[in-house]
């Protein structure tokens, strides 16, 4: 890496972290870069990895700092969602570049079409209704979210926030829950990249640096601004997420 590399890398982390912490989608800006810093497309899936952790972990501080916590909530949430995220790690680790190239562009089309569906009312909780989903299809939801997450990540914040706000939290207790969950979905799939020679630690770790400042400011803007500020955010990331998909970048 040159100094060229090491900005545009600290910078895109910076910015991912942030939109990560508040919607999500930020790897779809950090994976291209990792590829045009020079890291090919699988490895950089699994570089991006150790930068998502770095910014979960400050993103999760800075929320339980500022007494926003939705841990109660998770429960539901995270089991289906580790099981479904090393399944995934396990199937993407086995694919050549060019295929898992592939398959990323074929699973951001039902990403973006979820993510521009209407919410359905809550899946659980106190505030669950009875046309909600039962919970095997809570579970089947969330386990398929931890295997996309597993598998792709860049998107897997986008699908959380989603499939929570369906379960009657609002974005910003949503958001707190989303990071944590993906902490765990994170430590729960690294190991797999690591193991496998899909981690290529030096463009990882100047990545990681601006992953973390950007998720802890990510979580105060969050509290701070709440829905009002989160919405647009969620609405820039799902346009971000169909130009790519256009190929309009």
């Amino acid at each position: 890496m040159d100094l060229g590399d090491v900005v545009l890398l600290v910078v895109g982390g910076l910015v991912a972290g942030t939109v990560n912490t508040m919607a999500g989608g930020g790897s779809l800006l950090t994976v291209p870069l990792l590829v045009i810093a020079g890291v090919p497309g699988n490895i950089a899936n699994g570089s991006n990895r150790v930068g998502i952790l770095a910014s979960n972990l400050t993103a999760a501080a800075a929320f339980r700092r500022l007494g926003v916590s939705g841990m109660s909530r998770m429960l539901p949430v995270l089991l289906p969602v580790v099981a479904g995220s090393l399944v995934g790690a396990l199937l993407v680790s086995r694919l050549a570049d060019e295929t898992f190239e592939r398959a990323f562009g074929v699973l951001m089309v039902p990403l973006l079409l979820l993510s521009l569906r209407p919410p359905r009312v809550p899946a659980f909780g106190p505030d669950a209704h009875p046309a909600a989903w039962p919970a095997p299809v809570a579970a089947t939801v969330f386990f398929g979210v931890g295997c996309y997450g597993g598998a792709f990540q860049a998107g897997i914040g986008l699908l959380l926030v989603l499939a929570l706000s369906r379960s009657g939290l609002d974005l910003v207790v949503a958001n707190s829950v989303k990071v944590v969950v993906i902490l765990v979905v994170t430590v729960t799939a690294l190991p797999v990249f690591v193991v496998g020679g899909r981690v290529d630690w030096a463009p990882a770790l100047v990545l990681a640096a601006g992953f973390a400042v950007g998720g802890a400011l990510g979580a105060r803007i969050t509290v701070q601004g709440g829905e009002r500020v989160v919405r647009p955010v969620l609405v820039v990331a799902v346009l971000g997420l169909a130009g790519r998909l256009l190929g309009l970048w």
